[in-house]
């Protein structure tokens, strides 16, 4: 017998309970990687992991990484199976896994995380200098150094001089993430906060917006805000959450990529620069124009193959 208790809830109880199942798939998840943790790298070591002041110690940074792990599938890759289970049954269906992506599409999703970078970076380094009021420095003071540290904590995740560190942190940084950020946040809250306030336009910055926020990288907020809307798009015109979830990947992976390539001295650290280094306008309102022509393919196609199906 189907379980139906949860189906035909209205919009807002939908999301306040979607924040419910997300928060004690968190704490459990984060329970039992405690009690795994224990045996594997010892009580003392975790209280060492706890200060970030080891993040040179590689058994540190084992632990860490294991605890990310852990959190991606914790927090963003089972609490939007178990919703859509309960809110409507067919888990593909709720989630909209249940429709492919064409070869072309892919391709020009390919391309479009390219091209857009160069504005990405652009808009990253206008919230980088943002500064508050004087009777605010102390909440600037703390934002930053909150941002020090993930910035730190994220240089030492990417620090690997081997293949199979390479490896793991697409798994880490590419893989799961896109998997399960695009499950949670354009899979489930995007299409609860559209049904909320009825616009489909509210529910990609809405969700968004929740997406950004939880990175809790507040000098990173606006470009990840943007990316967050572009993935938002991209599975409103394709009506598949693949596309997503594939532009995720692809972003986070030539992230992880050009790092390695970076520190094995292949690459120059401009790359990661571009269209934010000064001077550099020209270029990010080039990705501006490129990415509005890339879009315009992609919502074509799929406008062309709905059209087609009629």
């Amino acid at each position: 017998m189907a379980f139906t208790a949860f189906r035909g809830m209205k919009p807002f109880p939908q999301l306040m309970f979607t924040t419910f199942v997300v928060l004690v798939c968190f704490l459990v998840f984060m329970l039992l990687s405690m009690v795994v943790a224990v045996p594997l790298f010892g009580v003392e070591a975790l209280f060492r992991m706890s200060s970030l002041t080891q993040l040179s110690d590689p058994e540190t940074i084992r632990m860490l990484k294991f605890f990310q792990v852990i959190q991606s599938i914790g927090l963003f890759i089972i609490p939007p199976l178990v919703l859509a289970w309960l809110f409507h049954g067919k888990i593909a269906a709720y989630l909209s896994l249940n429709r492919p992506v064409t070869t072309v599409a892919a391709m020009l999703v390919v391309v479009l995380v390219f091209v857009v970078n160069p504005a990405i970076n652009f808009t990253g380094s206008l919230n980088a200098d943002m500064n508050f009021p004087e009777w605010l420095s102390g909440v600037e003071n703390w934002m930053r150094q909150s941002e020090d540290t993930a910035a730190r904590l994220t240089d030492a995740f990417l620090k690997t001089e081997t293949t199979t560190g390479l490896l793991f942190n697409l798994f880490m940084i590419a893989v799961l993430p896109a998997l399960g950020e695009e499950l949670l946040f354009r899979g489930v809250v995007q299409q609860v906060l559209t049904r909320w306030t009825r616009n489909a336009h509210a529910g990609i910055w809405l969700a968004a917006a929740l997406f950004s926020a939880l990175h809790m990288q507040f000098f990173g907020f606006l470009p990840r805000l943007l990316l967050g809307v572009l993935f938002g798009y991209l599975l409103l015109w394709s009506g598949s959450l693949w596309l997503p979830i594939l532009a995720h990947f692809v972003n986070n992976g030539a992230a992880v990529l050009g790092t390695w390539y970076i520190d094995q001295g292949k690459l120059d650290r401009s790359f990661e620069e571009i269209g934010a280094a000064p001077g550099n306008t020209w270029m990010a309102m080039v990705s501006i124009l490129l990415t509005a022509l890339v879009l315009w393919a992609i919502r074509k196609q799929y406008r062309e193959q709905r059209l087609t199906l009629q």
